[in-house]
């Protein structure tokens, strides 16, 4: 999934991106102005996250040319004007989403995420199979099955394991597997992640081709043997 990000503040400009090439995406960044349409035109991001006040410019006077490309992006403008007028007046000028600063990068991510699924087409919806390893996820059903064997997994432990599996390979906060499992704000240093963790492992146990790392002071990670 490609993304523009669009800022002249070059230390956050270099922060989000690493931080959203951490998290799989494929990340553009761009520092001028004058370059950002030719750039989305070339690359086709799905979402351009854009500071509102961009050097010199109003992000705003951008927006409708944006949209008018054949392949526009959905966009989400950050910006340090948190009054409800200014954040409307954005938002009827075609900005699909508004981001105050300062923010946490957590709910950056989420608003991204959330705007991407969005952006999928009607044709495209949610698989509803997950497959991973020896193991497929059936979404409708809540259920995971090894083989034609159907794991038995209560509804946070079959929850956790799902997020696992989507996001397999890369590294899970603590504060976000609280946020996603538990829609949660607890203090991330409570052992309840832990808990249900060491439950999952146990219960992949009967197979070793899938892998619930612990990286300390990280999070954890989902690895299968192919990877």
């Amino acid at each position: 999934m490609k993304i523009l990000i669009a800022d002249d503040e070059l230390p956050l400009l270099s922060f989000l991106q690493r931080g959203l090439e951490s998290e799989g995406y494929d990340v553009i960044s761009e520092s001028d102005v004058h370059n950002l349409i030719v750039t989305i035109s070339s690359e086709l991001p799905v979402v351009a996250v854009l500071d509102r006040m961009f050097g010199d410019v109003d992000s705003l006077v951008l927006i409708q040319s944006i949209k008018r490309l054949p392949s526009p992006p959905m966009v989400l403008l950050l910006t340090a004007m948190d009054d409800v007028s200014d954040r409307v007046d954005g938002l009827r000028q075609g900005a699909d989403d508004y981001l105050c600063k300062p923010f946490d990068f957590e709910e950056l991510l989420a608003r991204i995420q959330a705007m991407t699924r969005r952006a999928v087409p009607s044709n495209q919806h949610i698989e509803e199979t997950l497959q991973c390893g020896p193991l497929t996820l059936y979404r409708d059903e809540r259920i995971v099955r090894h083989a034609e064997v159907e794991l038995s997994l209560t509804r946070l432990e079959y929850d956790l394991l799902e997020f696992f599996v989507e996001n397999r390979g890369k590294v899970l906060s603590r504060e976000r597997i609280l946020q996603r499992v538990w829609q949660s704000e607890k203090d991330p240093m409570t052992n309840i992640v832990d808990v249900y963790i060491s439950r999952v492992r146990h219960k992949l146990a009967f197979t070793d081709a899938l892998t619930i790392e612990t990286l300390r002071g990280n999070g954890y990670r989902l690895t299968t043997a192919s990877r």
